[in-house]
């Protein structure tokens, strides 16, 4: 007889896993389980000490947490709001944010913000909660949930803002920026960046100011001056994001960026662009006319699902394949609005808040 049995949780976590591993091959993301599981064997053997344990640890439960609340609405497009939590309610920025999350979750889309105060609060009253998630952090000051979300099952407290982060871009299809502080701007360059690099989904972002409002404006000058000017950017790089100061502009520049565009992949190296609408053989050389310049080699051509892309609700759409050069993402957004332009008409159009 064992003189030393395992504690009761030990054991039955021991079966736990046992019971997993036996289930793995048959599970439709066994292998990617697989490869966490290994993973954490290795943490486990290595010099990992209690601290990196629990920033791991609660960085799992921050996703374990989003991942369960934004699942079932992951056919519906979300747009992320950002801007300052000092923003008093019943400014004129303010309702203009109101207004904004109003029209847009009127359209159908569901609204994202960070839960807070100020613009915060704006998005979430504007789409009202049944539209509105909440990505919350606790903060010395300033970030307690705003009434609006507050106890709504669709409200996330995060521990880390990286775990935030991720799901701010990882969940939105559009991406709306009020004026706002230190944490705006820091929002502002970190997506434009990822949209710069290839590293965020190809989606629209709105800089909104109030009427007659400068912030934007200015906030441009300097990255003409400072950046392009110096060549640290390139004009390209100009297209990924709209200036505006009108609600109609901002929303238009939304729905209309998902009129026919619908999502992209990359397939070994070929960039490939879903469509909802299929093109014209004209579209398509008007398109490679205007944009062979952002081509490694071939041209852009009309296909239907490749072989190598998984099945899934997507099959149906029509596509673009092209060689795309990767870095040259400013022509690339300019191309999508272009064929944004284009297009057979059909139902579907009507509805760009589905994806």
């Amino acid at each position: 007889m064992d003189s030393h049995p395992l504690p009761s949780s030990l054991e039955s976590l021991q079966e736990e896993i046992s019971e997993l591993l036996h289930h793995l091959p048959a599970m439709r993301h066994g292998k990617l389980i697989q490869q966490a599981l290994t993973t954490l064997i290795r943490m486990a053997e290595g010099e990992a000490d209690r601290l990196d344990w629990k920033i791991l640890n609660a960085s799992l439960q921050d996703m374990e947490r989003a991942f369960q609340v934004f699942y079932p609405y992951r056919h519906i497009r979300k747009i992320a709001i950002f801007g300052s939590a000092r923003i008093a309610s019943h400014t004129p920025i303010y309702d203009l944010a109101v207004e904004f999350a109003h029209r847009v979750a009127q359209q159908g889309f569901m609204v994202i913000t960070g839960g807070g105060g100020g613009i915060m609060q704006a998005g979430n009253e504007g789409a009202g909660a049944e539209k509105s998630f909440g990505l919350n952090i606790q903060l010395p000051f300033e970030q307690g949930a705003n009434p609006f979300i507050e106890g709504d099952r669709k409200l996330i407290h995060f521990k880390y803002f990286f775990t935030r982060k991720l799901f701010f871009l990882r969940e939105s299809d559009a991406l709306a920026l009020f004026p706002g502080g230190f944490g705006t701007l820091d929002e502002a360059f970190e997506c434009i960046t990822l949209m710069q690099t290839g590293k965020a989904e190809i989606l629209p972002l709105v800089l909104i100011d109030q009427p007659g409002g400068d912030y934007w404006r200015s906030w441009e000058v300097y990255v003409k001056e400072q950046l392009l000017e110096q060549g640290l950017i390139s004009p390209g790089d100009l297209n990924l994001y709209t200036i505006t100061d009108r609600i109609d502009v901002a929303c238009d520049a939304i729905s209309s960026f998902y009129r026919v565009f619908h999502s992209h992949r990359y397939v070994n190296d070929k960039l490939v662009i879903r469509l909802k609408s299929d093109l014209l053989e004209a579209d398509v050389d008007y398109l490679n006319q205007n944009f062979s310049d952002i081509l490694v080699s071939g041209q852009i051509e009309k296909s239907k699902a490749l072989p190598e892309e998984p099945e899934d609700e997507t099959s149906r759409l029509p596509r673009l394949v092209l060689h795309f050069n990767q870095r040259d993402l400013g022509r690339l957004y300019q191309m999508i609005r272009a064929l944004n332009q284009m297009g057979i008409p059909t139902p579907a159009l009507t509805h760009p808040e589905q994806k």
